[in-house]
C-alpha cells in the first residue's frame, strides 16, 4: 500500500511494477554495499531484500558485504604486511620528533615500545595465527570449544595489533567496540574523522576493496544500507570517497539508522553533500523508483520514502509507501561469498513480518523503520520461501529476523514445518505470551528445529512490566521458560535496569527472579535504560516524570541523557549493572558469546546442555545473587 501525506489527507497510490523498460529507462546496474562494522557471521538482509526486487524488474545487481570482505582482509598476510607492517615506521617517526619537543605521555611511551616490537618475525607470527583462526572458525574443528576460544581471541590479538598503526583508535573484535576517537553523535566530528588519515581505517578499506570493485563493474547506482549508528563512520567515508573519485555515480543510503535520522539529515548539508539521496522507512519500491528515475533522467519528486538533493537544495518526499508483503519475491543471496562468512555452517536470515505485532513497549523504538505498522506474509508463503532458500543455498539453518515473532505465526508455523518436515535448525526472537503456555506448541517447536530464542524479558518485577507496557506476569515467564527448556531450546534473556519509575528493590527482583530459574535461563543480555529519541517514554516524558537534556551541538544523537523524578537515576542504574556484573551466576559467563556460533552449538550437538561454552561450570560456582541488593 502506497500512501500520500498531503493536506488533503490520506492518498492511495498504485505502486510501480513491471520491469526496467516499463519505467521508462534503461537497464542499470546497481551496487548494494552492506559497511563495517558488524560481526560477518551471516550475511545482513538488507541488500538481498533491495536485490530481488530491482533483478525481477531487469535490473543488474552486484552485492558487496565490505563488511565481511574486510574482517577476512584484516585477518590476512596481505593486510597485516601490506598496511601494518608499513604504516609502523611513520608512527615510530612521529613519537620520536614529539619526544624531542616534550616528554611523551604514558600512552605514548606505551604505544611506542608496542610498536618497536611489531617486527616482522611477528607479522609472520600473526598472519599464521589469523589463517589458522579463519580455518577453525570455518571448518569442523569450530565445533571443539577450546579451539574456537583460541581464534576468537587471535581475532582479539589480531586486532589490537592493529589498533597499534591507527592509534588513537581502537578496531575492535567484537566490531560493536570499534572506536575511532571521534564521536558519531556530532556531524562536525564524522566529517572530520572521514579526512583523517591517522584513524580512519575506512579509508584503507575502500582503497584495496571498495574502489576496485567500483572500477570493475562501473555501477550506476550505490546504495549503501547502514543498521548501526556506528557504521556512519565508514559509510560516510566510502560516500565522501565514491563523489571524489566517481562524481557521476548517483549514491543513496539507507536503513535503520537513516530513517531515525529522517527529521536532522536535510538540515546538515555538508553531511548530505557526501551523498544524493536518503531512503528511509521501507526501501524496496522506494529505491526501485529511485534507480529507474536515475537511469531514466526524471526528477526524483514524488518518488515515496526519499530525501534527495537538487538545484535547489535537500528535499524530503510528502510521500510514503509501505510494502504488500505478499507481492515481495523472497530474499536474493546470489553473488554474496556465502561460504567466506565466519561459520562453518551456513546461516540465512529471513523475514516474515514487517513491524512487531505487540508494538506497545514504552521503551521501544523498533516501530519507527515502518509506516503502515505491523503485516505478515500467509504462512504458506513462509514455508515454501524457506524451502527455496534452504534447496537453493544448501542451507540448514536459518535466523528469523523479526522484531518479534507472532503467536499465532509462531504456532503456524512449528506444525508446518513438521508437517513438511523441512529438517531445518533455526532461531528467533520472541515475547513471554500467556497463548504459548501449552505443551502442544513447544512439542511442535522442537520436533520443527528451533534451537535457540532470543527473550526480551526487560524485568522480573511486575509493577515494572506494567509501567513498560509488556502484558506479561511472572508466572508466564517462568511457563514459558520451562517448556522451551524442557523441549531442549536455549533461552536467552534480554533485560535492562534504570526504567523511569523502577527502584533499586525492584531492579533486584530482576536479579532474584532470573537466579531462581537459573536452570532455564542459558544466558542472558542485560545492560541500562537508554532513552532513545523516537520511544513513547522520550515522546511523553511527563508522563514517565522524565526530564531529557538535548544538547544541540550533538546533533546526530538518538538517545538522550535524562533525569527522573523517581526510582534510579542514570548513575544509580549503571551502579546496579555493576553489582550485577561482578555477583551474577557464573553459568552465565560463555567462552563463545557471539548469538550465531551458540545456535550452531546448540544445533550440532542436539542439546541446549553445552558446559563446554561456560567458562566455569555452574555446579563449581553457582553464583550468589540471593544478596545482592539486599
Amino acid at each position: 500500500m502506497k500512501v500520500e501525506y498531503g493536506k488533503g489527507g490520506l492518498v492511495q497510490l498504485k505502486p510501480r511494477t513491471g520491469t526496467a523498460e516499463a519505467g521508462g529507462g534503461r537497464t542499470m546496474k546497481v551496487m548494494l554495499v552492506f559497511p563495517p562494522d558488524w560481526y560477518p557471521s551471516e550475511p545482513y538482509l538488507s541488500l538481498p531484500t533491495l536485490t530481488c526486487v530491482l533483478r525481477a524488474a531487469g535490473h543488474q545487481v552486484v552485492q558487496k558485504d565490505v563488511n565481511l570482505e574486510m574482517y577476512d582482509w584484516y585477518f590476512s598476510g596481505d593486510f597485516l604486511n601490506r598496511i601494518v607492517l608499513k604504516r609502523v615506521p611513520p608512527m615510530l617517526d612521529r613519537l620520536r620528533k614529539a619526544s624531542r619537543s616534550r616528554s611523551l605521555s604514558d600512552a605514548e611511551q606505551a604505544l611506542q615500545l608496542s610498536l618497536v616490537g611489531l617486527t616482522r618475525s611477528r607479522i609472520a607470527e600473526l598472519t599464521e595465527k589469523a589463517e589458522r583462526a579463519k580455518a577453525i572458525v570455518r571448518g569442523p574443528e569450530f565445533y571443539d570449544a577450546e579451539k574456537l576460544e583460541w581464534a576468537i581471541t587471535t581475532f582479539r590479538e589480531v586486532t589490537e595489533t592493529i589498533s597499534l598503526v591507527y592509534a588513537p583508535a581502537r578496531i575492535c573484535m567484537p566490531p560493536m567496540e570499534t572506536d575511532l576517537s571521534y564521536k558519531i553523535f556530532i556531524s562536525s566530528e564524522v566529517l572530520d574523522a572521514i579526512e583523517d588519515q591517522q584513524v580512519n581505517v575506512y579509508r584503507d578499506v575502500f582503497e584495496h576493496i571498495l574502489k576496485p570493485a567500483i572500477e570493475a563493474e562501473r555501477p550506476d547506482v550505490i546504495g549503501i544500507s547502514i543498521v548501526l549508528q556506528q557504521q556512519l563512520f565508514s559509510t560516510m567515508t566510502f560516500c565522501a570517497l565514491i563523489k571524489r573519485h566517481f562524481p557521476h555515480i548517483h549514491v543513496t543510503i539507507g536503513g535503520n539508522t537513516v530513517t531515525r535520522l529522517r527529521d536532522v539529515l536535510p538540515n546538515k548539508p555538508q553531511l548530505f553533500a557526501l551523498f544524493d539521496s536518503a531512503v528511509v522507512y521501507e526501501g524496496e519500491t522506494a529505491f526501485l523508483q529511485l534507480v529507474e528515475a536515475v537511469g531514466a533522467g526524471r526528477t526524483l519528486e514524488g518518488i515515496p520514502n526519499l530525501i534527495y538533493r537538487d538545484a535547489s537544495g535537500i528535499q524530503a518526499s510528502s510521500a510514503s509507501y509501505a510494502e504488500d508483503m505478499s507481492s515481495l519475491p523472497p530474499p536474493d543471496f546470489d553473488g554474496l561469498p556465502l561460504e567466506k562468512y565466519f561459520t562453518p555452517d551456513r546461516i540465512l536470515p529471513y523475514l516474515a513480518t514487517r513491524g512487531c505485532y505487540w508494538g506497545r513497549c514504552e521503551f521501544c523504538d523498533h516501530g519507527e523503520g515502518y509506516t503502515a505498522g505491523y503485516r505478515t506474509k500467509k504462512i504458506d508463503e513462509i514455508i515454501e520461501e524457506i524451502r527455496l532458500l534452504k534447496t537453493r543455498y544448501n542451507c540448514r539453518h536459518f535466523h528469523f529476523t523479526d522484531e518479534s515473532y507472532p503467536p499465532a505465526l509462531f504456532r503456524k508455523l512449528t506444525r508446518k514445518l513438521v508437517e513438511t518436515n523441512m529438517d531445518i535448525a533455526w532461531t528467533t526472537h520472541m515475547r513471554f505470551e500467556k497463548s504459548l503456555s501449552d505443551q502442544e506448541v513447544w512439542n511442535d517447536a522442537r520436533a520443527s528445529g528451533c534451537k535457540f530464542l532470543h527473550y526480551g524479558y526487560e524485568s522480573g518485577n511486575e509493577r515494572v512490566l506494567k509501567l513498560m507496557d509488556k502484558a506479561t506476569t511472572k508466572e508466564v515467564i517462568k511457563r514459558s521458560l520451562k517448556l522451551a527448556a524442557d523441549a531442549g531450546i536455549w533461552n536467552h534473556c534480554m533485560g535492562f535496569f534504570g526504567f523511569p519509575g523502577e527502584t533499586r528493590q525492584e531492579a533486584f527482583d530482576s536479579v532474584r527472579f532470573l537466579e531462581d530459574n537459573k536452570d532455564l535461563v542459558h544466558s542472558i543480555g542485560f545492560g541500562t535504560f537508554d532513552l532513545s529519541k523516537h520511544t513513547p517514554v522520550a515522546k511523553n516524558p511527563e508522563k514517565f516524570g522524565v526530564t531529557p537534556y538535548i544538547n544541540p551541538e550533538w546533533d546526530l544523537a538518538l538517545d538522550y541523557y535524562f533525569t527522573v523524578k523517581e526510582g534510579l537515576s542514570v548513575e544509580e542504574a549503571e551502579r546496579v549493572f555493576e553489582e550485577f556484573e561482578r555477583n551474577h551466576y557464573r553459568g552465565w559467563d560463555l567462552k563463545i558469546f557471539i548469538r550465531e556460533y551458540i545456535f550452531l552449538y546448540i544445533a550440532h550437538f542436539g542439546t541446549s546442555k553445552l558446559p563446554a561454552l561456560q567458562f566455569r561450570p555452574p555446579e563449581v560456582d553457582a553464583g550468589n545473587l540471593s544478596g545482592v541488593g539486599a
